[in-house]
């Protein structure tokens, strides 16, 4: 049976329609039921609407604490149920309030080999220290921001030419097909898989080494 998927989101939804196409497969081993958007209007609430998945905004400037907001998306994720969570350019930090109400388990993908470079501005910090590979993880989201255990990873190597821009385009591409990948080997693999490796030749995820 199709893991049932919730997605949270903020902006364009270019990881959330990533995951809309790749769920319109044959066999695909996940649907996406619903999306929770924490403004309005964004990408992703458009992406919704044409692909007619049931969409909510909960406006996090309407909260008057972060806890507030935590607990209330708590309970709208509780109430549509999912197998998982999937954060796709999800913009909030949950907290605490969020964590002690909500039993779905979250992944989360963030644009580096974690656990180097966690939080914003990863392309700049990849740059800034000399990386010779940047890429993209697939990870568990947990009380630690960017801490959680890896589900899968994709590298690729930094050109001595690049730049933030060049950088986050080509990882952007990446994490478009690490996405829906790792969410397959999760199926296949069952929730205590290893972590799964892989490299980007440009077009497609290749094994690594």
């Amino acid at each position: 049976m199709p893991l049932r998927c919730l997605v949270l989101a903020s902006g364009r939804g270019s990881n959330f329609q990533a995951l809309l196409e790749a769920s319109a497969r044959p066999q695909a081993p996940f649907t996406l039921k619903a999306l929770i958007t924490d403004r309005t209007p964004c990408g992703a609430e458009a992406l919704a609407a044409r692909w007619q998945v049931p969409a909510e905004c909960l406006p996090y400037r309407d909260f008057s604490t972060r806890a507030a907001f935590d607990e209330t998306l708590a309970h709208r994720v509780r109430a549509a149920a999912p197998d998982l969570v999937l954060c796709a350019g999800f913009m909030r930090v949950l907290g605490p309030s969020f964590f002690d109400a909500c039993p779905a388990p979250l992944l989360n993908i963030h644009p580096s080999l974690l656990p180097a470079h966690r939080g914003l501005h990863t392309h700049r910090q990849v740059l800034a220290a000399g990386d010779a590979f940047h890429g993209a993880s697939v990870h568990w989201v947990t009380r630690e921001l960017d801490g959680g255990p890896l589900l899968a990873q994709a590298r690729l190597a930094v050109a001595p030419e690049d730049t933030e821009e060049s950088l986050a385009a080509r990882v952007l591409k990446l994490e478009h097909a690490l996405y829906p990948q790792a969410l397959a080997y999760l199926t296949e693999g069952g929730w205590n898989a290893p972590p799964l490796t892989l490299g980007w030749d440009g077009e497609a995820l290749v094994p690594w080494p």
